[in-house]
């Protein structure tokens, strides 16, 4: 079997875990800390806030964000429910920006008619590793309003904005660690920013709201003088997000690999470019632009005729033993939204088109070329007869 995506680990993946099973510290303890230093330092960021989930991270962000009940946040119509689910987790509307035709992200145009005085982040996405132009975000929303990137898809790329996760012009940015990403650490996910209050938000929400710095204490000691040594204060409803020492050892290991990772599934792009370039109904994924770096979590490939065909191409290579995946079905078309929000079918006309015929066929650094040539093979004898 083929997967879509899987994980690449190796005997110093699994060294790093079994040295913290063999310490002191499963939660809690060094190993977590060091990852985040090292994610930091990988991004050019003083700052690293590891939790359990991509899920979580955007959950934090928000949070950190000051979003609440009767604010907006908009992200795009084409990306998993979590970059919108943040937001209405807090209380706020998600509101959902189209998708530009040449490169499937959004952007200051496609934001510009959602902008109102009650939006309070916007959370552009990364899709599929592709950077989005952040910048001319940030001088539509101006400096008011919080960007978030959802750079899930993008850890190991780069754009002339500079590397994924620098908040260049943003205040934040999100990772995922979940197995079909660049590097995994099992289940997780980090938030970047250069912003220290920021930092510290996101720490007391994933640990229950818990503060521990005696400069941040509401309340004053108990019986004056020096807070005790054990005192601490819950200043907000934070949840239990953190990331385990098993996970961050395992995710620190991986980072090391980033570079050697994002290259494999280039190297997986390239190739499928070139034996699928030229054929008639089927569009490939944008790529960078000069040197801008792809980090290719997925490869797309769009068919002009739609859902039937792509249908057929979906059952066909499923024979051949290789599956795909359909990345995404347009986040307000789900029923909780259409139910919640009342959106409904046209709002965003160029994410159904896109929706209509997108297929992710498989792409990750394993990838073996006699497996890749299967499924070049399925994909030319239903899209070009042969």
């Amino acid at each position: 079997m083929i997967p879509y995506s899987k994980q690449s680990l190796d005997a110093e993946d699994r060294a790093a875990v079994a040295r913290v099973l063999e310490g002191d510290w499963l939660t809690q303890g060094p190993a977590v800390s060091s990852f985040e230093e090292a994610i930091a330092a990988r991004c050019g960021v003083p700052h690293a806030v590891a939790f359990s989930s991509g899920t979580a991270a955007l959950h934090g962000a928000a949070f950190a964000a000051s979003v609440g009940e009767g604010d907006e946040i908009v992200t795009s119509a084409i990306t998993f429910a979590a970059s919108a689910n943040c937001g209405a987790y807090l209380g706020a509307r998600p509101r959902f920006a189209d998708i530009e035709a040449q490169t499937w992200n959004v952007s200051a145009a496609t934001l510009e008619p959602l902008m109102t005085p009650r939006v309070k982040a916007v959370i552009p996405v990364h899709f599929a590793g592709l950077h989005a132009p952040i910048e001319p975000i940030r001088e539509l929303v101006g400096p008011d309003v919080t960007i978030i990137e959802d750079a899930a898809h993008a850890l190991g790329g780069h754009s002339g904005e500079g590397e994924a996760g620098s908040c260049a012009h943003s205040e934040m940015a999100i990772f995922s660690l979940h197995p079909t990403k660049a590097i995994t650490s099992g289940e997780g996910g980090v938030v970047t920013t250069r912003d220290p209050d920021l930092a510290e938000r996101l720490i007391a929400f994933r640990q229950h709201g818990m503060v521990r710095d005696p400069d941040r204490f509401v309340r004053p000691p108990e019986g004056g003088g020096e807070a005790a040594p054990w005192y601490h204060e819950q200043q907000h409803l934070g949840f239990n997000y953190r990331l385990s020492d098993l996970h961050a050892a395992l995710g620190e290991s991986q980072l090391g690999k980033l570079d050697d990772h994002v290259a494999a599934r280039n190297a997986v792009a390239a190739r499928y470019r070139e034996a699928l370039d030229g054929i008639e109904g089927l569009d490939l994924p944008p790529g960078p632009v000069g040197d801008d770096l792809h980090a290719h979590h997925l490869f797309v490939v769009h068919l002009r005729e739609g859902a039937p065909r792509r249908l057929e191409l979906y059952r066909r290579l499923l024979e051949s033993d290789v599956r795909t995946q359909v990345h995404y079905i347009p986040v307000y078309l789900h029923p909780y939204y259409r139910r919640a929000f009342g959106y409904a079918p046209g709002l965003c006309p160029e994410a159904e088109r896109y929706y209509s015929g997108c297929l992710s066929i498989p792409c990750y650094p394993d990838l073996a070329p006699a497996d890749q040539d299967r499924v070049i093979e399925v994909v030319r004898e239903v899209i070009a007869g042969g």
